[in-house]
Formats: C-alpha cells, structure tokens, sequence
C-alpha cells in the first residue's frame, strides 16, 4: 500500500510563481498608448490632406440681409451629416467646414436654404443653386434605413454637391424633396 503525503507538505514544497510581472504589463500599456497616438495622428494628417486637395473651394455663401423676412415654406431640425461630391457618396468634402457633423435648423424659403449649425460654419444655398432632393440611405460615414436620409444637391462653383440630413421627425423628408423639387423647377423655368 503507498503512503499519502500530506497536503501541507506538497504546499510547502512549491513555491508558487509571480502573479503580476509589472514591467512587461507596463510595456504593453505604454506601447498600446503610442500605437492609438500614432493611428489618430496619421487620420488627422489625411483630413488636413484632403481639406488641401479641396482648397480650390470657393467660399460658402453667408445668410443675405432680410432673408427672415421672406415667406417660410419648410423648417426642419435634425442632424447634418456630411456634404459629398454629387453622386458619389463616400466622398466626403471636408473644405469649408462642410466635413464636420453638427446639428442643424434648415429653412427653405422662395430665396434658398439656410443651414445653420451650432458649432460649425453656417451657410446658405442660393435657391438658383439647387439641383434638387432626394431620400437616400448612406452619406460618407452615416448609413441609415432606405429612406433615412434627406440629400440636398446643390452647385457651388463649378461643383455639385450632396449635403446629408436627417430631420428629428423623419417623416418630414417627403415634404422637403417635393419642395425644393418645386422651387428647382420654379426657377430654372424663370432662368429660361
């Protein structure tokens, strides 16, 4: 018959190894930091690049005096998302501030479109600039349910370009693009 050792004898026998090598743990850490750093700081490069490719931009329209006081025929506050060059939905404009998310409160009026955004550039779209509107899916970055977004086409310079919305209350959409499609070909009827 073989003889059991007892449980306190093998515990003493063993020494157990280190729980927590702290050097390599802090390695790791330090070279994770510097890696994040490092990845924000190649995307923040791409962004100013591309802001330099689009510097040909011209300048954003401002607001013109007695705007306020035309008729108001739509309001909408939502979110903008991004401005795209015109059919082609994953690339974005960053120039002129137009990459940049915020909120937004759109007025249309018999004049154009005026973006207001908090915390980034306000512009406004000259009603003969716009091309039209139309409810879409994806805008560079944002994709929603078919019909989630409201996209603006509008001319500025010699370029065309998509602006994504999407409304607090998504059912107003519909409204918008039969609207600027009406004030779209109210204008090129008179620009004939």
């Amino acid at each position: 018959m073989t003889s059991l050792t007892p449980l306190y004898q093998l515990a003493a026998d063993r020494k157990s190894a280190e729980v927590t090598d702290w050097s390599a743990r802090i390695s790791w850490v330090v070279g994770l930091v510097v890696l994040i750093a490092f990845v924000y700081w190649l995307m923040r490069q791409g962004w100013k690049w591309r802001g330099s490719l689009q510097s040909d931009l011209p300048e954003l329209a401002a607001t013109p005096e007695g705007y306020a006081d035309g008729e108001q025929l739509l309001t909408l506050s939502g979110r903008y998302h991004a401005s795209t060059t015109a059919g082609q939905w994953l690339d974005r404009i960053v120039a002129r501030g137009l990459g940049t998310r915020s909120r937004v409160e759109l007025t249309l009026t018999g004049q154009g479109l005026d973006v207001v955004r908090p915390g980034a550039a306000d512009f406004f779209v000259p009603a003969a600039a716009l091309r039209g509107a139309r409810l879409d899916k994806g805008i560079a970055g944002k994709v929603l349910p078919e019909g989630g977004l409201l996209i603006i086409t509008w001319a500025h310079g010699d370029k065309l370009i998509d602006s994504g919305f999407r409304s607090d209350r998504s059912a107003e959409h519909p409204a918008w693009v039969e609207a600027i499609d009406q004030l779209t070909s109210t204008t090129e009827g008179t620009a004939r």
